[in-house]
Formats: C-alpha cells, structure tokens, sequence
C-alpha cells in the first residue's frame, strides 16, 4: 500500500510537469527522500494512535533488564513477611500484636522512617491497643488506598495524622506491567502522597530539602520530577493523572538488605542495619497476592513476580537517589524530536536500499543499521533517556523495503544514472502520444528527436568514466531547460537521449528546437575544475496527424536520421527521409553478411605492386583486401571497410589480412630470391593500432609465417599517429623492435606536427594519391610533392608515391629522387595468381640481367 502511495504520488508528478521539471531532480537522483517522509507520516499516525505502544513497552522493558547489576541501596532495610513467618504465626493474617513487637523492637535501634506496608484499618486481636500506641510514632508511615472510588478505597489505621500516610496505588500499564511511579496527586486543596514519596520527605525532613510542587513538576532540592504525559517516550495512550514518573528499577536481587520478620521478633539483626535507615515492613509470600509483574519479570523466570513492599522500596530508592546521589530522572524527546528521530531512520533506511545494489551489502549495511539504531538507544537508556525505538525500526525496514520493491519497478523504466524515463517508458509514452493523433483534425506533428553527444567516448577514456556520468548528467539538465512544456526526455542509450514533441506544428519548429539544443550543449561544461566541450548530432523525424506508425518505428527512424548527421561530419542535424531507412537497412544487411565472411573466409588479398622508379623492378606489394560476397559478388572496400571499422570486425579482419599477407610473402620470397629481397606492406586500422596486443600478435605472426621481420611493412596514417602522440610513439618503438618496417600513409592530408614526426621511428613516408595525380595540373602539387620528397630525405626515410598512373608522372617522380611509386602505371591491384605471374616475369628479367638462373 505505501510503494503503491508512493508511486502514484511520484507519477503524478512527472504528468504534471511533462517529466522535465528540473526540480523534480532531486527525486529521479533521490527516491528515498520521498519514501522515508511517507513512510515516517504513516509510522506516525499509526504511533498517534498507540500502534507501536506495546512493542515500545516490550523494548522498554528488555533495556532495563540490560543495566541491571548496581550496587544495593544501603538506605534500606526491608522486613520481608516470609510464607515462613506466615506458618510459624499459624494464622494467614498478622495479629496487632505480632506487628507491635516488631516495631517496637526495631524502634529501639533508632530508625529514621518505619513503613508499614499492611492495611491496618480494621483490628486483628490481639494486641489492638499496643499497635495503636505504636503508630504514633513520628517516624511510622503508614498506607491508605485511593481506589477509583468511596468503595473500592481503604482507610489507614484510625487515628493515624494524615502527614504520616501515603497511598499505595500503583498504575499497571495496559499489559499489566508495572512501569510507573505514582507519586502524588491533588484533589482541590487535599494533597496526596505516595507511600514512597512520604517514606523519603520523612527521611529528608532533617536535611532542610524543600519540596515545592509546581504544575509541570515536583521540585525537592535539585531534583525535579517532571510528571510523565501520555505521549511520553513510547507511551501514546496512558492516563497520565496526577504526577507520575516512570520507575527506574534499582536491581533485581539486590535491591537492600532484606530480613525476615522471624529474625526481627528473635533479634537476629545487626542494629546497625537499622539506625537511620528506612524500614520497610510488607508481605512478600505469594499467598498474600500482594505481588506484581514488572520490566525485570521476563528475566526472573522461577520468580518473575515481584511483591508490592519490593515494589515500594524501589520507588522510594528512586526518589532518594534523585535527590541526594543526583541520578539523573528519566527524560523524553518532545514529539518534534521523536518525529525527527524516526525520520533519520527512515531516511536512512531508504538511503542503503537505494545506494547498495547487491543482497549480501543491503542485509550486512541494514543489519549494521538496526545495530546503531538499537545501540544508541541503549546508550541514551542508560543515561536515563526513553526515545521511541519500535517506530525507527519499523520505519528503517519498511522504507528500506519500499527502496528494493522500487528499484525494480523504478529500473524497468528509468535510467539510474539521470533519473530520466529509459527507452521502455519513452516507447509507452510515445503510443499515448500516437493513439492520441488518430483525431483525423489535429494538426499537431508528432515529432521525436535522437541526440547523440559526439566523441562522447574520448570524455570517458580522457577524463574518467565518473567524469563522463556527471557530464550526461549535466547533459540531461541542459536538454530538459531547453525544451518546451508538455514534451518528454528519456535517455534511450549511453550517450542517446529521445525527445518527444507534441506541440510541434512544422518541421521548422521542431528544427528550431535542435537549434537550440546544439547551441545549448555546445557551451562548455565545467567540472572538477575541467572544462569539457563537446558538440551533439540530432535526427529528426515528423509524423502528421491520422498517421498510425508503430513506437519502435518512430525511434528507429529518428536514430537513422541521427547516424546520417554523424556521418556527414557530425555536429549537425538530419530530417528523416525514407530513404534513409533503406540505407540502414542495407546497412545492417551488410554488417550481417560481413560477420558471415569472417566466418566463411569469404575474403581474399589482391597485391600492387611497389616499384623502384630507377630501375622498374618489382620491390614488393602492399597487400589489399577484398571481398568476393556469395550473392552480390565483389563488394568495393570503401563500403565494407567503415563498417568493419565502426562494428569491430575490422580486428579479426585485419589479423587474417596480416596473416595471409605474410604466409604469401614467405612463400614468393622462397620462390624468388631477389636482391633486394621482396618485401609486404599491410594497412592497420585505428582499432587494429589501438589494440593493447597488437606487437604480440605481430610477434606471433612473424613467428608462425617464418617471414623475416625486414621484409613486413606496417602502414598507419599520420592521423592515426597524432590521435595520441606519446602512445603511438610507444608502440611504433615496439614494432620497430621487431626489425619491421613502418610508413606513414597517404601523407599530406592530416595534421602531423613536425615537431613530432621526427620522433617517430618510421622508414617511410606515403605520399597521397591526390597530390600525385595533379602534379600535372597544378605547380602548387608539383612544389608539395617536392617538398614532403624532400622533408622525408631529410628526416633519413624513404618515399613511396601513391597513384602513378602516368608516365610522364613517373618520371617526374624520379627526377625528384622519390625512391618507390604505386599505381596503375604499373599495375591495378592483382589476386594472387596474376601477381605471382607478374612476380615471375620481373624475376626471370632480373635473372636475366644478373646472370642467375629462374626458380620457379
């Protein structure tokens, strides 16, 4: 019932602000806020109306049983009336007689007070006379009973002046313990005092203590006794009437020294057990039923009642020890506090079921909880202080079970990280929206947005992941500030958030809108003392009125859009066109196929030929990869290749390319042993260079191929090495130890710093296609060309040119001193047969022109 309040109370809430209040932050980020003040509101009214009272009694009760153990009240003395007593009298009753021996022979040792805790009012011959003259002793108490009325009341002995009586009624609590100190109570102008507090003002009569009775306590020296109410400590329900005080229990068996009447009537006591002490004289058979249960009862288990004269003697300890040992009296939080404190536990409650997510860390961190919970209240206990206990647990339990039932539902369709609704609820809320367009006259666009945060990726591997959360959290804030009302966020993906627009009326609003979101998070955010830029890709996609398409639908179409901007450069935004569905299509058609490749070997190496432009002879071949598809044939490398990269398959890939490439090598280079011997030249991809095994794997290859390392060439491009400068750096060293070869790749068109190329530990240098092929057309290429020939020279590499396809720009070439050139002036990438034969005809020229015989 509470999860269900809570709920209906939360979701309400995102109705009402259309889930974008920023303010309700604090709720997505801290459900348990909410949960704990519920849950406390509920444990308080249950409190309010005394639910928690018996099982606050019930802790009340085991924690006095814990301080047990003090000293006894050497102030004491009480003269117990034995079922032994009761036989060696051999009368159920004690005559006036047997009594007035008993004061009279305790008188003669000077006690300070006597307690007579029997009823005297009627007489019990023999001996009437000698008890009369007895109690007329000033220091004599004696008891009367109220009762509830004239008839249920008892009198004292006749006679008896009413400044030496005190009534005995002691208040049971609702489960029949007794807990309370009944101390005084006035009627009108009539004072009434306990049999307790008039043995103690008798006993302090002599130490000029003043008692002053005031309507919020009895002060008596220094001590003030604040009267209980009925909400005090764990009480809720209780009759409060009079000045009562909750009873501080002295000791269970060692309260004072106790005798029996037998030793009083034989002198079988020290007289020093009784001068100036106070004398209490009181039945403690159980036959007499003068017995009652307290907190210390479910301890005693072979005498768990304890006898009303024991019950008066820690009453009148208590007061006494107020008094003169300055013991602290029991104290109460005000009901502001208690609230306060049954909060915090709720709260915290709330706090570890959020926080911990596995079952092992919830039970051991809530199991700690209830221990500090129980363990502060057995310290402030033992200062005297009762504070509700019952009610935090409960509160600390529920509210932590409201937390896990929560988190599961909350999970299923929120993101943890923003507190935003996850692509479940995002697709729920959007078929709300879409059954709500089936009006054939609305003319509101039902609009959905896909963000994606660019290169969100380098923010997590540069700044940390933590780092990366708080800036989507960060995020998720600015798109919500940005959007207008009645529109929905939901983060979909890692970095992918979701919009729904229902007020859209054209595609130039909803454009308007990305407007604002790209400007909106293309300011810098700052965190940690770092400031972060980054840019935002956003697809859009616009559906008419009395359209019905399918939820599923709508998203995939606007993340479509969304990949078409990032691949049109990024940090723009694309409308959905239909076409670009049959692009994503045959798109992921193709990311499907190509898995199979990889499994069907579906791919081969084509070779093209690297030329020495002095002589014309073969120097080696960069190998190139092709794939020969089932179904549609030969598939261009400019659109598997992005693919392979984006997907990850271009690892596998680029290690069977590297594989192959060497195994071919080794074997021409055992077929054709020219001088110089041949060499291979394979690309590596970025993610292939970025792999934290990559020099072992070549290690392996090398190893497994038997190709000399000095006959492999590894190409990567100068973007490629200048994404991380001092990393790329690291591991070119270590594939230089290997004694391979390494080139730039199509030089010129990134953004090498030459401060850092000299650096790198590179043999070659690419120049691109593009500068080569315009030699002809433009001075400007010629003169780059010349130059990147010419800053190779001088850094100690070598230069291959890239796409010769002419010979007049072969000659150009080596008129510059380029030492290599590559392209279809010499010959269009070849399968393995046709540039094997290629292969042999050089080789047999060679042989020719060097007086050596062909192998074959």
């Amino acid at each position: 019932m509470i999860f269900e309040l809570f709920r209906k109370i939360y979701s309400r809430r995102l109705r009402n602000n259309g889930a974008r209040d920023r303010k309700l932050h604090i709720y997505h980020q801290q459900p348990f806020l909410l949960a704990s003040v519920l849950v406390t509101g509920l444990v308080l009214g249950g409190r309010h109306i005394g639910g928690f009272q018996a099982l606050e009694l019930v802790a009340f009760d085991r924690l006095m049983q814990m301080q047990q153990g003090g000293q006894s009240d050497p102030r004491l003395l009480i003269v117990g009336i034995s079922e032994a007593d009761i036989q060696n009298q051999q009368q159920s009753t004690m005559s006036d007689q047997i009594l007035s021996e008993t004061l009279s022979k305790l008188q003669e040792h000077q006690p300070k007070v006597i307690g007579l805790d029997l009823y005297r009012d009627i007489p019990q011959p023999p001996g009437h006379q000698a008890l009369q003259k007895q109690l007329q002793a000033d220091n004599v108490i004696v008891i009367t009973e109220l009762g509830s009325s004239e008839v249920e009341s008892i009198p004292p002995p006749p006679g008896t002046p009413a400044d030496r009586v005190g009534f005995n009624d002691l208040i049971l609590d609702p489960d029949g313990v007794l807990r309370r100190n009944f101390m005084f109570a006035a009627l009108g102008e009539e004072k009434l005092y306990s049999f307790s507090f008039r043995l103690s003002l008798t006993y302090l009569a002599d130490q000029a203590i003043e008692l002053q009775i005031k309507p919020d306590s009895l002060q008596l020296g220094a001590a003030k006794f604040i009267p209980l109410e009925s909400h005090s400590g764990g009480y809720q329900t209780i009759d409060a009437a009079g000045y009562q005080v909750l009873l501080n229990y002295r000791a269970a068996d060692n309260l004072a020294r106790q005798i029996s009447l037998t030793d009083v009537l034989k002198g079988q006591f020290e007289p020093e057990w009784v001068k100036d002490k106070i004398v209490l004289i009181g039945t403690t058979a159980r036959s007499a039923k003068d017995v009652f249960y307290t907190p210390l009862s479910s301890a005693q288990k072979e005498n768990p009642l304890m006898s009303g004269v024991l019950v008066h003697a820690h009453m009148t300890s208590q007061i006494l020890s107020a008094v003169l040992d300055r013991q602290p009296l029991f104290w109460y939080w005000p009901e502001w506090g208690e609230a306060l404190w049954i909060w915090a536990w709720s709260l915290l409650g709330g706090v570890l079921a959020w926080r911990f997510k596995d079952l092992f860390s919830l039970s051991l961190s809530s199991l700690a909880g209830l221990g500090g919970l129980l363990g502060i209240g057995y310290i402030l206990f033992v200062q005297a202080a009762w504070i509700p206990l019952a009610a935090p647990v409960l509160a600390l339990v529920v509210t932590g079970g409201i937390m896990v039932a929560y988190k599961v539902v909350y999970g299923d369709f929120h993101d943890p990280l923003t507190g935003l609704p996850n692509r479940a609820m995002f697709l729920n809320k959007l078929q709300q929206s879409i059954a709500q367009t089936r009006n054939p006259y609305q003319t509101k666009l039902l609009t959905v947005l896909s963000l994606d945060i660019d290169r969100f990726k380098l923010i997590n591997e540069n700044f940390g992941h933590r780092m990366g959360d708080q800036f989507l959290v960060e995020t998720a804030s600015r798109v919500n500030a940005c959007l207008p009302v009645k529109s929905h966020l939901a983060r979909v993906g890692g970095d992918e958030f979701a919009i729904l627009l229902n007020q859209a009326t054209d595609n130039d609003q909803a454009t308007k809108i990305a407007d604002q979101l790209q400007k909106a998070l293309a300011l810098p955010v700052h965190l940690n003392g770092q400031e972060i830029s980054t840019t935002v890709s956003v697809g859009i996609v616009l559906h008419p009125a009395g359209h019905i398409p399918k939820p599923e639908d709508l998203l995939r179409d606007a993340q479509t859009a969304m990949y078409r901007a990032k691949d049109l450069g990024k940090s723009r935004q694309e409308v959905f066109a239909t076409d670009m569905r049959d692009q994503a299509v045959n798109r992921f058609q193709l990311e499907i196929d190509l898995r199979q490749a990889i499994e069907q070997q579906q791919f081969l190496l084509y070779y093209q030929p690297l030329v020495f432009l002095k002589t014309n002879q073969i120097a080696g071949f960069e190998a190139l990869v092709r794939w020969r598809h089932p179904e549609r044939g030969f598939v261009y490398p400019s659109e598997f290749i992005p693919v392979a990269e984006e997907t990850g398959l271009i690892i596998p890939m680029g290690e069977w390319i590297l594989e192959e490439a060497c195994r071919q090598m080794y074997e021409w280079r055992q077929k054709f042993p020219m001088d110089p011997p041949l060499l291979i030249s394979v690309n590596l991809s970025p993610k292939q260079f970025a792999q934290p095994d990559l020099v072992g794997q070549v290690e392996r290859i090398l190893r497994e191929t038997q190709l000399d390392s000095r006959a492999l060439k590894l190409e990567i491009t100068e973007s490629m090495a200048m994404d991380n400068v001092e990393s790329a750096i690291a591991v070119l060293q270590r594939l230089k130890a290997l004694n391979i070869q390494l080139s730039i790749d199509d030089f010129g068109t990134g953004y090498s710093s030459l401060s850092y190329l000299h650096r790198f530990p590179t043999d070659t240098l690419k120049v691109d296609r593009a500068f080569v092929s315009r030699m002809e057309d433009s001075s400007e290429n010629a003169e780059i060309v010349k130059t990147i020939i010419s800053l190779g020279h001088n850094l100690g590499m070598d230069v291959v040119a890239e796409g010769t396809e002419t010979a007049e720009q072969s000659a150009r070439l080596r008129d510059l001193d380029c030492e290599y050139g590559q392209g279809y002036f010499f010959s269009k990438p070849l399968p393995q047969e046709e540039a094997e034969a290629l292969l042999l005809e050089y080789f047999q020229l060679w042989t020719s022109r060097n007086g050596k015989g062909a192998s074959t």
